[in-house]
């Protein structure tokens, strides 16, 4: 759960960042859908570390998991606090802005529909990041997130991919997600 918690609370200080940047609400809706997930994780890792604690009679291993999982949900708190900045329209820092202007790397979100070419293959098959530029940072599939998803990872009908990638790739890779685009 502990591992769970930390790749999740990683992911949304990426995304809250890049919702932040790219003024994009919904990755940052997606950053507090994840803080919620992180939240019922923390309540689930407590409880069971204090069975634990009570079972081997050595709070000690306990309270070390309490902490960081404490410690990681301070983390995907702060994140849903960067990411609330976009959701509440509050327009961005003149510093920020100039920085946005210069970048041209964003993160984008595609569900993958019925006739999408890249439905039922790998990433290794599809070798997305090199044909596209757009590299998967995780996939969501129903409730479940994969995070750093791999080669052997393969892309169902109906997953919602998290991509980052340069900013001109972005409709190629929506339009493929979407089955508009039938070559990579």
């Amino acid at each position: 759960m502990l591992i769970q918690m930390k790749n999740i609370s990683e992911l949304m200080v990426d995304l809250a960042y890049s919702a932040l940047i790219f003024n994009n609400k919904e990755i940052a809706e997606e950053v507090k859908y994840l803080e919620e997930k992180i939240d019922e994780t923390y309540y689930k890792l407590q409880e069971a570390a204090i069975q634990k604690a009570i079972e081997d009679r050595n709070p000690s291993a306990a309270l070390i998991l309490i902490r960081l999982a404490t410690s990681i949900e301070a983390i995907s708190d702060a994140a849903v606090e960067i990411a609330d900045v976009v959701l509440r329209n509050v327009p961005p820092h003149p510093v920020l802005l100039e920085s946005i202007k210069e970048s041209d790397i964003t993160i984008t979100r595609a569900t993958v529909k019925e006739g999408s070419v890249l439905a039922n293959k790998t990433l290794g098959e599809l070798n997305l990041a090199s044909e596209t530029g757009m590299w998967v940072l995780a996939i969501k599939r129903k409730e479940h997130w994969i995070f750093g998803p791999t080669e052997n990872t393969k892309i169902l009908v109906g997953d919602i991919l998290l991509a980052k990638g340069p900013i001109e790739g972005v409709p190629h890779f929506q339009k493929l997600c979407s089955g508009e685009d039938k070559k990579i």
